[in-house]
C-alpha cells in the first residue's frame, strides 16, 4: 500500500520536471535570435571562419597547398574574408594578402585593414561603383595610381592611414571623411587642388606626415587633424580669406596642428574667420 502511494505521488512530480525540462530546452538564452532568424551576421560569420579555417576536399582548388612564397589571392576573396550582404572585412589575412582583393559586385563597405597591400590599381575597384566606405589602414599601401577612385561616385569615407603614401590620388568628390594619417606625405605629395571640390567633407585628417603647409581646407571641414608635421607658417588665406573682412568658418570647430614648428602666436590675423583657435604652440 504504502509502496503505491509513493508510486502515485512521484509520477506526477516526473510528468512536471519532465515539462519543466522540455520548456526550459525550448527557450532560447535571452537576447538571442529564434532559429530562423538566425541566417544574418551570425551564421554568415560561423560559415566564413569554418571556411578560412577549413576548405573541405571538394572545394580545394587543384593545388592543395599555396607554394611558398605565395599569397592569398589565388584563393576565393571569400574564403580569406568574412563577407555579408554588401560588406567585406579582411582584416589581418592569412596567408598574407599583398593586393586589394576581387570583390563581390554591390559591395557597398570594404574593411581591409593591417594586411600587406602595397599598391592599389585603378582595377581594383573600377567595377565596384556602389563602394560607400573603404577602410585600408594599416597596410604597406605606398603607391596609388591616379585613376583608382575615379568611378566611385558614392564613395563618402575613405581611410589610408598608417600606410607608406608620399603622395595622395585624385580623391573622390563626395568625401565626408578622409584620414590619410601616419603616412610620409610632404606638401608636394599634396596637390594644391586635392580638397577644393570636396563640398560635403567634413573630417580631414592629415596628423603624423610631413607637410610643410597647410593645404586648401574646403569650408565643410568641421575637424582638422594636421598635428605632428613640419609646418613652419600660417598666412591670412591659410583658414581665413584676406581680401574678405567680413569672411566667417563657423563649421570648424577643432583644429590641431601641434607638434608643428609653427608658433600660431606670430599669426594673429590668419584666425579671424574662426570661432576656434588652432590647438598648437603660442609661444
Amino acid at each position: 500500500m504504502k509502496a503505491l502511494l509513493f508510486t502515485c505521488m512521484l509520477v506526477p512530480w516526473l510528468v512536471a520536471a519532465s515539462s519543466r525540462r522540455s520548456d526550459q530546452d525550448s527557450q532560447l538564452i535571452p537576447g538571442s535570435l529564434p532559429d530562423r532568424e538566425l541566417n544574418g551576421y551570425f551564421n554568415d560569420h560561423l560559415k566564413s571562419r569554418r571556411a578560412r579555417s577549413v576548405v573541405s576536399v571538394a572545394d580545394e582548388p587543384d593545388d592543395t597547398a599555396i607554394e611558398a612564397g605565395g599569397d592569398g589571392s589565388d584563393l576565393p576573396t571569400c574564403l580569406l574574408c568574412v563577407c555579408l550582404t554588401g560588406s567585406v572585412y579582411c582584416e589581418e589575412v592569412s596567408p598574407d594578402m599583398t593586393a586589394v582583393p576581387t570583390l563581390p559586385k554591390e559591395t557597398a563597405y570594404l574593411y581591409a585593414r593591417f594586411n600587406k597591400i602595397k599598391k592599389i590599381n585603378t582595377k581594383d575597384f573600377a567595377d565596384i561603383v556602389t563602394l560607400k566606405r573603404i577602410d585600408l589602414s594599416g597596410n604597406m599601401i605606398s603607391e596609388i595610381e591616379d585613376g583608382a577612385f575615379a568611378k566611385l561616385t558614392l564613395l563618402e569615407e575613405l581611410s589610408l592611414a598608417e600606410n607608406r603614401l608620399v603622395k595622395l590620388p585624385m580623391l573622390p568628390s563626395k568625401l565626408i571623411s578622409f584620414n590619410a594619417n601616419y603616412n610620409l606625405l610632404k606638401t608636394k605629395g599634396v596637390k594644391a587642388n586635392a580638397f577644393k571640390k570636396m563640398a560635403k567633407l567634413i573630417n580631414l585628417y592629415l596628423a603624423d606626415n610631413q607637410l610643410e603647409a597647410v593645404p586648401y581646407i574646403p569650408d565643410s571641414v568641421r575637424i582638422l587633424h594636421l598635428q605632428n608635421n613640419n609646418i613652419t607658417e600660417v598666412n591670412v588665406n591659410t583658414f581665413c580669406r584676406g581680401n574678405d573682412t567680413y569672411y566667417l568658418r563657423p563649421s570648424l570647430s577643432e583644429v590641431r596642428m601641434d607638434g608643428n614648428p609653427v608658433v600660431l602666436s606670430k599669426y594673429p590675423d590668419s584666425f579671424v574667420c574662426m570661432k576656434v583657435l588652432p590647438v598648437g604652440r603660442y609661444r
